[in-house]
């Protein structure tokens, strides 16, 4: 009899034999040195922008271009059918955790010869045989090495769902890029098509007063040549606006679709994040979620090559029945079972397993590097649509001045000219400039929306507080 003493210690034992260990390393996040915060923290009221970030723009047909591009764009639909795959990948990872169950069934019919060694007196010539059983076996994950596959499997598949993310991200961004640039073409279409009329006009003004003797040939001609620099202008932003509406049409996957016109000026500025933004807000973006995943993965491998080092054990298990006649094929008598352990010890494979076990490390370590490249060009995205949103606004604040004094500039050019003060080549003059002024207005105004755009997708498509939450547990893939 087995002393009491010893019967808890060696309950505990079996208890941890049948559980197993989990050799390798367990994932802990590694940590990034960045500054706290973005810009230094002053009072401001902190203005929240959660997902749905385009929104802010306050259109209807961007919204629903957007709304196409998620649902019908190649790029989407491709990084949904990874997941597909990366869920089926961690349901057979899972899978290996529980025993393999078969039915065998089977019957065949033989003859022994008449003529060849001796039978027994009455023996039959012909013999039936009938088998069924349930066959199992199950390899005992004493060292984790199945539960270290699941567990890189798992984090593979949360990895696809980060890179859709990511996709998502990226083709809303080249949207509402791509749907800024048209709508900045649309509004130089207005200003230019304006300063067409313009020039027509005067045109006309100027052709009556040659007639008339009031002023010269060359005039004229300026003025013709000033209505047809404006024409080629108009062509090449038509032209361009036809190849950005292609490429949304593109991202949508409607190619074909044609977008009215409207202008650039009544999109409204998205609200910019306060001072003081934490650095932590770089959780939020999919790639370095990713990344992530991608290193928790590479370190669950490490636990898989290792456990390779030490021996597996098998059970394997048979039971059912076997009979001459299938009468009695379920009768007690013709009833087989069997039971068996296998254990498979690597004694010698000239450092194969070894060699493994050094390759998943340094894919590790290449997982890690990417992790935190991922992590400071994050960072430095952010840092840079900052610098860039602020500049911008200081460049489309200076631009709007220059724009009203060119405006101004060209009501004076030409009461100077209708007064006979100055030649019509001062009125060119003015009128070239204000057009300058105004298209190069509007694209400063598209720059600054477009880092606004670039802000919203480095800061992972908002700041609010859903952004900041940890969503590695809520969103992993689970084994079904």
């Amino acid at each position: 009899m087995m002393p009491a003493a010893l019967k808890t210690p060696l309950a505990l034992t079996c208890a941890a034999l049948l559980s197993g260990c989990m050799v390798g390393p367990d994932y802990v996040r590694p940590t990034v040195d960045l500054p706290a915060q973005y810009a230094p923290a002053q009072d401001a009221a902190p203005v929240a922008v959660a997902r749905g970030w385009w929104k802010q723009f306050n259109d209807d047909t961007l919204n629903a271009l957007i709304e196409r591009a998620l649902a019908d764009n190649a790029d989407v639909q491709r990084a949904a059918a990874r997941i597909e795959q990366a869920d089926a990948l961690l349901r057979e990872a899972g899978a290996a955790l529980f025993p393999d169950v078969g039915l065998e069934a089977g019957a065949s019919r033989s003859r022994i010869s008449g003529v060849g060694a001796p039978i027994p007196a009455g023996a039959p010539l012909y013999r039936n045989s009938f088998q069924t059983a349930i066959s199992t076996s199950f390899e005992l994950d004493f060292w984790g090495k199945l539960r270290r596959a699941s567990e890189a499997a798992r984090a593979q598949a949360l990895g696809t769902r980060h890179a859709k993310d990511t996709v998502e991200l990226t083709l809303v961004s080249q949207v509402v890029g791509g749907y800024l640039n048209l709508r900045a073409l649309d509004a130089q279409l207005v200003l230019s098509r304006d300063t067409l009329a313009t020039r027509r006009e005067n045109v006309d003004i100027l052709r009556s007063r040659v007639e008339r003797g009031l002023t010269n040939e060359l005039e004229l001609q300026q003025a013709l040549g000033a209505v047809a620099a404006i024409e080629a202008q108009i062509a090449d932003l038509a032209r361009s606006r036809g190849i950005a509406e292609n490429q949304i049409a593109l991202l949508t996957g409607h190619l074909g679709m044609q977008i009215e016109a409207s202008d650039l000026r009544s999109l409204p500025l998205p609200p910019l994040p306060p001072a003081g933004l934490p650095s932590s807000l770089l959780d939020a973006r999919p790639d370095v979620r990713q990344a992530e995943a991608e290193l928790a993965s590479a370190n669950a491998q490490i636990g898989v090559a290792k456990a390779a080092l030490y021996p597996s054990i098998s059970l394997t298990g048979n039971y059912g029945s076997q009979s001459r006649e299938l009468s009695d094929l379920f009768s007690g008598p013709a009833n087989i079972w069997s039971l068996g352990v296998a254990l498979d010890l690597p004694l010698f494979d000239a450092g194969r397993r070894s060699a493994r076990v050094d390759q998943a490390t340094a894919q590790q370590k290449q997982a890690l590097a990417g992790y935190v490249s991922a992590i400071r060009n994050a960072f430095t995205d952010v840092r840079d649509a900052l610098v860039a949103a602020e500049r911008y606004a200081q460049s489309v604040s200076a631009l709007q001045a220059q724009a009203d004094a060119a405006a101004r500039s060209l009501q004076l050019a030409q009461k100077r000219y209708d007064a006979g003060y100055s030649r019509y080549l001062e009125v060119l003059d003015a009128q070239r400039t204000a057009n300058e002024a105004s298209l190069a207005l509007v694209r400063a105004r598209q720059g600054q929306l477009a880092e606004v755009v670039n802000l919203y997708a480095a800061l992972g498509g908002g700041w609010g507080e859903e952004a900041v939450a940890a969503p590695d547990d809520a969103a992993a893939p689970s084994v079904r």
